[in-house]
């Protein structure tokens, strides 16, 4: 603990500026990201990219840039960049303004990363009227005349969806029948025939 002491009391102020800003930022970073992984927290508290209201942010206006991950994510890039670039020169303007641009360029990266993370993303969300005029097949048999409800499936993006299905045939529509779908009704059942 002595050559702690001694190690940091023989650092210029403006080192120990760097090294407390970076130390600090990158203490609050990782228990940012230890709440995230173990799902403490809200995930999304600082943003938002489908547009939901709150206490968010999205990439539209310049108080994007006013996040609180942002604002940590800023401090440990200037704080990191300006402990390492403060080994090679003593120019105090070259070395605050290189710990910023480092600073931005890590808040940019974050950025970039959450982007590309989100195109992982895939909501789950199917709009129905897309499946109007697609072929499918009958699961379970969808009773004549609007008298009852059956099933379809159909492959939408690789992923097989089940669906409640009528039909205004004048006979029943057996399983494995493939249909077209003609409409969709009340907002959830999809009206076919047969092909």
């Amino acid at each position: 603990m002595e050559d702690l002491s001694v190690w940091y009391n023989g650092l210029s102020d403006t080192m120990r500026v760097f090294w407390i800003c970076g130390g600090v930022s990158t203490l609050i970073f990782l228990i940012q990201f230890a709440m995230t992984f173990i799902g403490i927290g809200d995930t999304d508290a600082d943003f938002d990219f489908s547009g939901s209201e709150g206490d968010t942010m999205d990439f539209g206006g310049m108080m994007s840039l006013f996040s609180v991950r942002n604002i940590v994510n800023f401090f440990m890039g200037f704080g990191w960049g300006g402990v390492c670039i403060g080994q090679y020169t003593d120019n105090k303007l070259f070395l605050y303004l290189g710990a910023t641009v480092i600073g931005l360029i890590f808040v940019a990266i974050f950025f970039y990363l959450i982007k590309q993370l989100l195109k992982l993303e895939s909501s789950g969300n199917i709009d129905m009227n897309d499946c109007v005029g697609k072929v499918c097949n009958v699961y379970l048999r969808i009773p004549a005349a609007r008298s009852g409800k059956g099933k379809v499936q159909m492959s939408i993006n690789g992923t097989i969806i089940e669906w409640d299905a009528i039909t205004d045939d004048k006979d029943i529509i057996s399983t494995g029948s493939q249909v077209k779908v003609i409409e969709v009704t009340g907002g959830s059942t999809l009206l076919v025939e047969r092909v």
